[in-house]
């Protein structure tokens, strides 16, 4: 197929490498002498006509930069049928052959809804969360990841000078790989997750239990906000075992910041790897990570895939509680 002029935009939750990996978008197109556009706002832009040309200087110094240079915005008109026709409508009328979206789940079935319409979409996946399920990477979970450690590093030093119990949320609304892969990071005495059936008793109760056995006076509890509220989850410490639990919500902060040089790189190869699929005439793919490598699914395919948190964390965890 001929590919003339790409849109590329960033949808739902910003992830730090968005903007590394819109640069390499850009960038590639015009190595191959393809018209970029920015749509901005997402889905949402697309409906609106919200978009701007972007060339060489526009993706300048960007690389180092979170956030997303395109803005992102959730659009409820674009889940219907009449907002994805006003897109399609959008892409006619400037000539969008091919859109490439950076986001989550509901960014890829947005881009699917577009290509029944005859559009060219490519999806990269972008969350903190890591949560997509056809990919072993997304852009935005080493930052983000790398800030809440960076923060409970922090809050560490001050909870063992008092000799406290501390209960951090970490963002995770529907999966707990981020809460996993930081409570492993940091030591933590027990992590809860939405993907495994607490039992608060044995999860939480006994292992702070087990730790004061081993001679800690301090305690540390990260918890995914899909697992519970962390202040919820501190009053029953506190019923439980009289301990007066501190909370803390790293919230937001987790998305923002300098992506790391992991983050840069892999948003700058599967960036270009989106041109390049484009090129090559496929369309309605999911630009992945299997195996230390980079690939490419169906998005129907990737979209029905499902994953859990990995048994080997889980047990490495658990071998890890009170030492």
């Amino acid at each position: 197929m001929s590919v003339k002029r790409i849109g590329v935009l960033t949808s739902g939750g910003d992830a730090p490498g968005m903007n590394p990996c819109v640069r390499a978008v850009v960038r590639t197109a015009l190595y191959h002498g393809i018209e970029c556009y920015g749509i901005r706002r997402g889905w949402n832009g697309l409906i609106t006509g919200d978009i701007i040309k972007l060339d060489e200087k526009s993706v300048s110094h960007t690389i180092n930069r979170g956030g997303t240079i395109l803005y992102t915005a959730r659009s409820k008109e674009f889940m219907t049928e009449e907002g994805q026709r006003k897109a399609v409508s959008t892409c006619k009328f400037l000539g969008l052959d091919s859109i490439i979206a950076i986001g989550g789940d509901g960014t890829f079935r947005g881009a699917r809804a577009l290509s029944k319409y005859g559009i060219n979409v490519i999806g990269i996946p972008g969350t903190i969360d890591n949560d997509i399920s056809c990919t072993n990477y997304c852009i935005g979970f080493d930052t983000a990841a790398n800030t809440a450690i960076e923060c409970i590093d922090k809050l560490r030093d001050t909870m063992q000078s008092h000799e406290r119990c501390s209960v951090v949320e970490v963002m995770g609304r529907n999966a707990g790989y981020l809460a996993m892969y930081v409570g492993l990071a940091v030591g933590a005495t027990a992590v809860l997750v939405p993907e495994e059936e607490i039992d608060f008793e044995r999860d939480v109760i006994e292992k702070i239990r087990q730790a004061r056995f081993n001679g800690f006076t301090h305690y540390m509890i990260v918890v995914a906000e899909g697992a519970g509220s962390a202040n919820d989850i501190a009053a029953k410490i506190k019923e439980a075992i009289d301990l007066d639990p501190r909370v803390t919500v790293l919230g937001h902060i987790q998305r923002g910041g300098v992506p790391t040089g992991r983050d840069r790189v892999n948003a700058t190869k599967m960036g270009y790897m989106a041109v390049e699929l484009l090129l090559a005439g496929k369309t309605n793919r999911i630009v992945c990570t299997h195996e230390g490598g980079f690939t490419d699914v169906d998005m129907d395919e990737g979209l029905d895939m499902k994953k859990g948190i990995q048994q080997m964390e889980v047990d490495v965890l658990a071998a890890m509680t009170g030492i």
